[in-house]
């Protein structure tokens, strides 16, 4: 056996991938990952962990802000340090990133710093002349940021890498994008005291949530000072002496708005390019790599996972789908990933989180089969927690099937809806109906009972509103 011959070799070590190669390992698999940059991929280093740390310090200059509602005096007085803020992300970020090294040395996974292709069945060749067999290949080679035309990233107009490590706060920002990185930029510049425009194509602002929920977020964000625009895109942009004047359809009716800076946020595209598929059976559709339920493409012995492999688009997906995809390699009992069980969360102020349908996809698909469905809301109004923190504002709601009480979608609305959606994704997995959610015990005073209160409401049983 020489050393580059492996039972599974990995494409990509973001959080699809180094998952992947992690449960190969333990699977007691020869395996292989093979990275051009950085381990944890854009997710760990340019993405989710960096973007939090950053909306963090943003919830503490609130919170200091706020402090003398609190019984808490001199604080009022805080200001931002974006050099601190931006170096304290990246430092975070750095420490996860040697934490992934670590963890694949310690499990035996052979890494290797390169760009990969295809090249032939079961080989890839990597740029640094270098030639891996692996009987199993996955593919996690992730997404890049969709560019537009008429906003060509530059000094001026920048795309996520800029945004999370700015020089300077800008005095004026157009968001392009209204989807969950478009709205976390917008919420963490504002709170810097950023004037914001956030501008998206769809009717409202988080398209993939629950219309009442993005409508609930919108209000947030309007009375916070963002300034939201629907039903736009952009037609075109030119430089100006301060910055950036970009010109705005919103239904037909042209408008300009002129910012120091533009942030694009619109969309991702996967990175299929320059892997050797056109020498495979592998499909590709919409710039993604067309998979069954366990990553399986239509090359055997080929796999896909992640971005790469299409919507939903989130870090938790992809490590889930690597676990899967390398179980059903190593013949281990497995069930394809189910989408509506995929916890989906924005970290803006304040935080919007959902697992399965909306209200109105549940109302469609129950119409169309004939049959009814129940929908619960309570307010953080009415929980004791919640005003005892001062984050009052805020809603959970819950649709379920009228019949069989089966928990079709939860939607929460409130700064720490990114944790309590866990509650109901338990649930999801678990098949709880009405029922169960019912009769379990929710410890007082704590955020969760709201997520109670929610399922009592849906069948006209709400204590406390």
């Amino acid at each position: 056996m020489s050393r580059h011959d492996y039972d599974i070799a990995v494409v990509g070590g973001g959080p699809g991938g180094y998952v992947a190669a992690l449960r190969a390992a333990q699977l007691g698999l020869r395996a292989a990952l093979v990275e051009r940059a950085e381990l944890g991929g854009i997710c760990l280093n340019w993405g989710c962990i960096p973007t939090k740390a950053l909306l963090h310090s943003a919830a503490v200059l609130r919170a200091c802000r706020a402090a003398a509602d609190y019984g808490v005096a001199g604080a009022a007085a805080a200001r931002p340090d974006l050099a601190a803020m931006v170096a304290r992300s990246r430092k975070v970020a750095g420490q996860l990133g040697r934490g992934v090294a670590h963890l694949l040395k310690k499990n035996g996974v052979a890494v290797h710093r390169a760009r990969a292709r295809l090249d032939g069945p079961g080989r890839l060749a990597l740029d640094d002349g270098a030639t891996l067999s692996a009987a199993h290949i996955v593919l996690a080679t992730g997404a890049r940021p969709r560019a537009l035309p008429a906003l060509p990233a530059g000094e001026r107009i920048w795309t996520y890498r800029e945004a999370l490590a700015p020089a300077a706060l800008p005095a004026s920002l157009l968001v392009v994008g209204g989807g969950a990185i478009g709205v976390e930029f917008a919420s963490f510049y504002r709170t810097l005291g950023a004037e914001v425009t956030l501008a998206e194509m769809a009717p409202q602002i988080l398209p993939q949530e629950d219309a009442e929920i993005a409508g609930l977020a919108r209000q947030a964000f309007e009375k916070q000072g963002i300034r939201v625009l629907t039903d736009c895109t952009v037609a075109a942009s030119c430089p100006t002496a301060a910055g950036v004047r970009v010109t705005l359809d919103q239904g037909g009716r042209r408008r300009e708005v002129e910012v120091e800076r533009v942030i694009v946020a619109a969309g991702i595209v996967g990175n299929v390019e320059d892997l050797g598929l056109e020498q495979t059976r592998v499909r590709v559709e919409r710039t993604h790599i067309v998979t069954d339920g366990l990553g399986r493409t239509a090359e055997p012995g080929v796999y896909a996972i992640g971005d790469v492999a299409g919507a939903p688009w989130l870090a938790h997906k992809a490590s889930h789908e690597g676990l899967l995809c390398v179980d059903a390699i190593a013949g281990q009992p497995v069930q394809p990933l189910d989408p509506l069980r995929i916890p989906a969360c924005t970290y803006a102020h304040p935080q919007v989180a959902s697992v399965g349908l909306s209200e109105a996809r549940a109302r469609e698909q129950a119409g169309a089969a004939g049959r009814r469905i129940r929908v619960g809301r309570f307010p953080y109004a009415g929980n004791g927690k919640a005003l005892a923190m001062g984050e009052a504002e805020g809603l959970v709601k819950t649709v379920f099937d009228a019949d069989s009480g089966e928990l079709l979608g939860a939607h929460i609305i409130h700064p720490e809806a990114a944790e309590l959606i866990a509650g109901y994704g338990v649930a999801a997995t678990l098949e709880a109906t009405e029922a169960d959610l019912m009769h379990t015990v929710f410890a007082h005073p704590t955020l969760a009972e709201a997520l109670h209160e929610s399922v009592l409401a849906a069948y006209g049983r709400a204590l406390h509103i």
